[in-house]
């Protein structure tokens, strides 16, 4: 009996191997299914060591950063292992620049489901995410984006959002944290950059912190939804220098957004090679 299960489990295994090598959408539902259930199992095994460790909410779940012999945050351990399952290679410059005195803004491009792996590999000591409300209600991997601090903020209402965010400046002036968003408001596997929402640069101004933009290179050469692309690869990320804001008043929102922008997208087409 034993040996007749272990005969049609190779032979399932088998099967699954040969699809996923003939049809590319096959390979992509198979790889995406196996990353969701990585991130649920994942993120229940590291809920529950950080209500064992940290005995809550708090950012220390979520801490990045192993230089100097600091410790990884436990969500952080856990979701590094998973570039290993899906032959990703991460390659990251600039890490110095996260070094400021304070708190700051850091600001990224989005581009896909993919994107918890990328940040996890650079994420500082003392940094906080902006995600959308609807992420709360993700069964496990909600609980442990909640336990590790993330501020969640309801993008249909303006008012709740805006409120929000002046909360948040108060909060990273008083406790001394970092705060990461995606400008561009959404996911965004195009190879380029969607126009940036504002809400970050205000924040920064507002509160008087640096803005530092991080840049990961286009996932499109191994990951493309709409070609049900998904196989290995290398990504490139850099953390550019701080942008001061000091002396800057809600009128220069509009010109630090643009130049934030026109910088990061001339580094993304450099890390991804388009001229």
């Amino acid at each position: 009996m034993e040996l007749g299960w272990l005969l049609w489990g190779t032979a399932v295994l088998l099967l699954l191997h040969v699809l996923m090598e003939l049809s590319p959408t096959v390979n992509f539902a198979l790889r995406i299914g196996f990353y969701c259930v990585l991130c649920l199992v994942s993120s229940a095994l590291a809920a529950a060591a950080c209500l064992l460790i940290n005995g809550g909410r708090t950012v220390k779940n979520m801490r990045g950063g192993d230089t100097g012999g600091r410790a990884l945050g436990t969500a952080v351990a856990f979701v590094r292992t998973f570039k290993y399952f899906f032959g990703l290679r991460f390659e990251v410059k600039g890490l110095e620049n996260f070094k400021v005195e304070g708190p700051a803004i850091i600001v990224s491009n989005h581009q896909s489901i993919l994107d918890m792996m990328g940040l996890m590999e650079v994420l500082p000591d003392n940094c906080v995410q902006v995600g959308k409300k609807e992420l709360m209600y993700m069964g496990s991997v909600g609980l442990i984006i909640y336990l590790g601090g993330v501020i969640f903020i309801n993008r249909k209402s303006t008012s709740s959002a805006k409120m929000v965010m002046s909360e948040v400046a108060k909060t990273m002036v008083a406790e001394n944290v970092k705060v990461w968003v995606y400008p561009e408001g959404t996911r965004n596997c195009t190879g380029d950059l969607l126009p940036f929402k504002k809400g970050a640069f205000h924040l920064a101004v507002q509160a008087q912190v640096p803005v530092i933009p991080v840049v990961y290179s286009s996932f499109t050469t191994f990951y493309n939804p709409k070609t049900k692309l998904f196989t290995s690869g290398k990504i490139k990320v850099e953390v550019l220098p701080p942008i001061e804001t000091k002396g800057l008043m809600s009128d220069d929102v509009s010109d630090l957004t643009d130049r934030c922008f026109s910088t990061m997208r001339e580094t993304l087409f450099r890390l991804s090679g388009r001229p």
